[in-house]
């Protein structure tokens, strides 16, 4: 694997930090900028639409540039937003430097992830895609804990700033590391972009990360009250659980990515099927400490088992032109986290009790796992047609020889 995936994974590592960071500072924020905690929580709401909006948006702006180029101004971007955040003399500014910090969040996985591909031997495209999101899943593990500290000991301000270093050093990263031969300005253009998202399976493929990473969201945006609440754990005893969220995270991400450069379906499959599982046993393995730690790093892992190969099929599909459509899927990861956490709540909110938000969870990985199925489906079907029309052209040519 080429180094230059380092330099990814740098960014990654910024990026996943800097967007779940801010959820462990939000008493903090509150406190100093005299809000109430609803008030404050709509820096994370910012920031998610930042990326909803940015993804397509900036790669579509990008089209014609090298992506290389890309990547470096997206990282600028980043730092710019996290600075701004850092210096923020009141809310409304907080929350204007919040939604910029996420316009790059997902262009940059979307650019990354294509360059990523384009380094490697087509048997570890998976992989090199993989090792790009490693950054994003060692973030819950060391990014996360050590930025929440920081912010709690020197002020959530010098958390944006150290954040900021972070992307400073990504920059470095990218600029000395990533080659110049594999980035140039792709030939499709914003026209060809834009073709590729007419595409029945590239909907199918976004379709699938919503449903299926909605799966997840719906239980993890609750996971705090199921570990204190059903489990009995401490409130203090959160942040290293979560942590094991994120080693359960980082094993289905490497694993994923080697699983689906041997077979994409099935592991996408595989992936679904066993998070639909681990949901399913949520309010089981919520009855006892062990096994209720058990479910947070299996939880982690059946989800992030199907990040790489979500994120390779939908640029497969859209194959002559894939900048646009892999920015799109890390804007449909997004929608998962909001949508999957709407599901989640009004399964608490209906009194069904504190583990039901899993269950629902475990619904919408069924459905994912259906919109899975219906895309392969139509590829089948597809190819049916393909190989029809491939023998139909050559049968008057058979049919002519022997005739003569």
């Amino acid at each position: 694997m080429p180094l230059a995936l380092l330099a990814l994974a740098v960014g990654a590592f910024g990026i996943g930090t800097t967007e779940f960071v801010i959820m462990g500072l939000l008493p903090d924020v509150a406190d100093d900028l005299h809000l109430s905690i609803p008030v404050a929580g709509h820096l994370v709401s910012a920031y998610a639409l930042g990326v909803v909006i940015g993804a397509p948006l900036l790669a579509a702006i990008t089209a014609r540039m090298s992506r290389r180029t890309v990547l470096i101004g997206l990282m600028a971007l980043f730092v710019a937003g996290n600075a701004l955040s850092a210096l923020a003399p009141g809310y409304d500014s907080l929350l204007a430097a919040r939604f910029l910090s996420g316009l790059p969040h997902g262009a940059f996985f979307g650019v990354g992830a294509v360059v990523a591909t384009t380094m490697v031997a087509p048997e570890r495209k998976a992989r090199s895609v993989s090792l790009m999101f490693l950054g994003l899943t060692v973030a819950n593990i060391a990014g996360v804990p050590v930025a929440t500290l920081m912010g709690q000991h020197l002020g959530w301000r010098a958390t944006f700033l150290g954040v900021g270093a972070i992307g400073l050093v990504a920059i470095v990263s990218l600029a000395l590391l990533i080659p110049h031969d594999h980035t140039h300005a792709p030939a499709a253009g914003l026209r060809g972009e834009l073709a590729a998202l007419r595409s029945l399976p590239v909907w199918l493929a976004l379709g699938t990360t919503v449903a299926g990473f909605g799966a997840l969201f719906a239980a993890y945006s609750y996971i705090t009250p199921m570990l204190t609440d059903a489990a009995g754990y401490a409130g203090a005893s959160v942040t290293l659980l979560l942590a094991l969220f994120g080693v359960g995270a980082t094993i289905g991400n490497l694993a994923g990515g080697r699983l689906a450069d041997h077979s994409l379906r099935g592991t996408l499959f595989g992936g679904l099927v066993s998070l639909a599982a681990v949901l399913a046993l949520f309010p089981l393995l919520m009855s006892s400490h062990w096994t209720a730690a058990l479910a947070v790093v299996l939880l982690g892992a059946a989800a992030f088992i199907t990040g790489s190969p979500l994120q390779l099929m939908v640029m497969e599909k859209a194959s002559a032109a894939p900048s646009l459509a892999s920015s799109a899927n890390q804007a449909a990861f997004n929608l998962a986290n909001a949508g999957g956490a709407w599901i989640g709540g009004l399964a608490l909110a209906a009194g069904f009790g504190v583990t039901s938000p899993a269950l629902a969870g475990a619904a919408l990985a069924v459905l994912g796992l259906g919109v899975a199925a219906a895309a392969y489906a139509v590829d089948r079907r597809r190819e049916v047609v393909r190989v029809g029309r491939v023998v139909a052209a050559h049968v008057p040519e058979r049919s002519g020889a022997l005739h003569h």
